[in-house]
């Protein structure tokens, strides 16, 4: 008897062990592989790998956002990148950006760098401000990408839309520069990082207006994941003044099917190794572990809210 119950022991202690190993399993969702999350979802990858015990990392290049959620709230990934406006469509279910359903299994991990929304216009188009936009041609990105999502949400918030413009061009960054400096656009819209090649490339060759995005704008979006910002003077060439926008923080996004030991060893790893995320892309010198809970627009993980705690952030 004394055998059976040892042998009983030995394989509970295997069972524990094999359900602890499964929960080890970190896949991280990022974007295309030219892109920012990529590079940044590889460094994750290596510092989870190094700072928790058992864990195995994978990391798949995907098409971003809206893709990274739905396999979230399917389980087929355990952290995945997000722009925050599309984290608030998901948890919403706004089917027209890309959701079917309210995705209610999704869970914050931490509100990462922000990206800028940037407007800008040819100084020989007259556009000085978001009203001047009427009837003017804008690139506002590939359809139902982060940047066009963000391009509804300012144009509505500032009380126009697609119909008051004179043609919209959906188009990437690089190709929106070369129609304006062929003076085939007035203006483009790019939700991108401060300083961003297309924009630089544009002013070195066309004179800009950056066009300011009001506060009393950001207010009116509605939308906690969008903050007021400002695109400091000398950004671009010819840009000789602060300029106020509107920022949108990425966030690093889980499920509720995570545990949270895992959560909590994730979340801590990250920010006790920033200098890695820096040297895998300069985006990541955004991440401040005291912004890491402002604006999200869903909850925390319990495993994200303990380190939270833990060091002070939240009470």
């Amino acid at each position: 008897m004394g055998a059976i119950r040892h042998l009983i022991a030995a394989l509970a202690l295997c069972t524990c062990a094999a359900v602890a190993q499964a929960q080890t399993y970190i896949t991280v969702l990022t974007g295309g592989t030219s892109g920012v999350y990529y590079p940044l979802g590889v460094a994750l990858s290596k510092i989870y790998s190094e700072a928790i015990p058992g864990a195995k990392t994978s990391v798949q290049a995907t098409k971003a956002s809206a893709e990274n959620l739905n396999l979230l709230q399917a389980g087929r990934g355990e952290v995945g990148f997000s722009l925050g406006d599309a984290v608030t469509q998901a948890w919403t279910g706004n089917e027209e950006a890309g959701f079917k359903q309210k995705l209610d299994k999704l869970r914050a991990l931490a509100a990462i760098y922000p990206n800028y929304i940037q407007i800008v216009a040819s100084k020989e188009s007259g556009i000085r401000t978001l009203q001047d936009l009427r009837g003017k041609r804008l690139s506002v990105g590939a359809p139902r990408s982060g940047t066009e999502l963000n391009a509804r949400a300012v144009l509505a918030a500032a009380g126009l839309s697609y119909a008051d413009l004179g043609k919209v061009e959906y188009l990437p960054f690089g190709e929106s520069v070369e129609l304006m400096k062929n003076r085939q656009l007035d203006a483009t819209l790019q939700s991108a990082g401060l300083g961003v090649s297309s924009i630089r490339d544009l002013a070195t060759n066309v004179p800009i207006v950056v066009v300011p995005v009001p506060p009393e704008v950001v207010t009116k979006i509605g939308d906690p994941a969008y903050q007021p910002a400002v695109i400091p003077a000398g950004t671009y060439s010819g840009q000789d003044q602060d300029v106020p926008t509107v920022a949108v923080r990425n966030i690093l996004v889980t499920h509720s099917g995570v545990p949270e030991e895992v959560v909590y060893r994730i979340t801590k790893s990250m920010f006790e190794h920033l200098d890695e995320l820096v040297a895998a892309h300069t985006a990541a010198k955004g991440i401040k572990l005291e912004e890491a809970t402002k604006g999200l627009p869903i909850p925390l993980h319990p495993g994200a809210e303990r380190y939270y705690r833990e060091v002070g952030l939240i009470r």
